[in-house]
């Protein structure tokens, strides 16, 4: 029997779904979305949090501010909440409802911005928005999960040593690339492994983090308008881009087979199962799932949502491409 005093002292970190039957590759889907904050982002926070207070950055007064598309807002709403601070998150109108519905009944306040800036779009005047309440009051504490090291310290220490231990023969790791923390944090860890392992990233098409043009995504959580501060491409072997509809036709793929995840871990299948077709040996595959789908019902699973913004594109395949990314 297990038992806990806060939220975030619970998380399952060994469960694996093996994708064959939906797919038609082996692929293990490390599942990291069953604790209470719901996501991978709970380790990140957790981190920067502990990190903050043994720094002496956090008082009983602080007020802790992150811009977040979601998943991080809701696991800092919640460690928040566990522990007594107030807590400002900063989001776009991307974020789902039921994900600012979550924070605002974990006590936080959300402030969304509307308006992209001019050369970092939404996430841009996210993160000038966080200057501007830092600069408005000494209280405020922003973590900074973009430059923050204890973001991929997280995943080095944690969830990369989770998957060595799971699958010595590992061949090939998918890590979606968000902030990428969760990337770097694993792709440094099996660099310093007793055995190669390919670290494939995994991107959303129009975001700018390998070098492309950023354009529209209406999905949370994978992509950025700017490279991420963390990224370093030299710990990448290959970055597949995968589009919004694809990310759609595998979320629906897989719950039609009883799995429902998040738009960020359909993304990462698809870009997985991409490069796994292309294969001709057979290779031990494992794809980080950052999320489950129950805060995209009204998005990725509602069907109005998706016939308006992306029409039959949704139910068709869409061409992937792997590439090497750019220095």
């Amino acid at each position: 029997m297990k038992v806990i005093s806060t939220p975030q002292e619970f998380n399952e970190d060994d469960l694996y779904v093996d994708l064959k039957a939906i797919i038609g590759r082996r692929l293990f889907l490390k599942c990291e979305g069953f604790n209470f904050a719901g996501s991978v982002k709970l380790k990140a926070a957790s981190a920067m949090v502990e990190a903050a207070e043994r720094d002496g950055l956090l008082t009983p007064d602080s007020i802790l501010v992150e811009s977040s598309s979601g998943n991080l807002g809701v696991a800092l709403s919640m460690i928040a909440a566990s522990k007594g601070y107030r807590f400002v998150c900063v989001t776009d109108s991307r974020c789902n409802l039921p994900t600012r519905l979550l924070m605002e009944s974990l006590g936080s306040q959300i402030v969304i911005v509307t308006e992209p800036s001019r050369t970092g779009g939404l996430l841009g005047a996210r993160i000038d928005r966080v200057r501007e309440l830092c600069a408005s009051d000494s209280r405020y504490v922003w973590l900074n999960q973009y430059t923050n090291p204890h973001n991929p310290l997280a995943h080095y220490r944690s969830t990369a040593p989770a998957i060595a231990l799971a699958f010595p023969d590992l061949d090939v790791l998918f890590v979606g690339a968000g902030t990428t923390g969760t990337l770097m944090g694993c792709a440094r860890y099996f660099r310093t492994w007793r055995r190669p392992v390919r670290i494939v990233a995994v991107d959303a098409d129009g975001s700018a983090t390998f070098g492309h043009t950023p354009g529209r995504r209406m999905i949370p959580g994978l992509g950025s308008g700017v490279r991420p501060p963390l990224l370093d491409t030299s710990y990448v072997d290959e970055v597949v881009h995968v589009g919004e509809a694809e990310t759609i036709r595998t979320c629906h793929r897989m719950a039609r087979h009883g799995f429902v995840f998040g738009g960020s871990t359909g993304t990462v299948v698809s870009g997985a199962a991409r490069w796994l077709a292309r294969q001709e040996q057979q290779v031990t595959a494992v794809a980080i799932a950052p999320d489950l789908g129950e805060r995209y019902l009204e998005t990725v699973y509602q069907t109005n949502w998706v016939q308006d913004l992306y029409g039959e594109e949704a139910l068709e395949p869409q061409t992937v491409t792997a590439t090497s990314p750019p220095a």
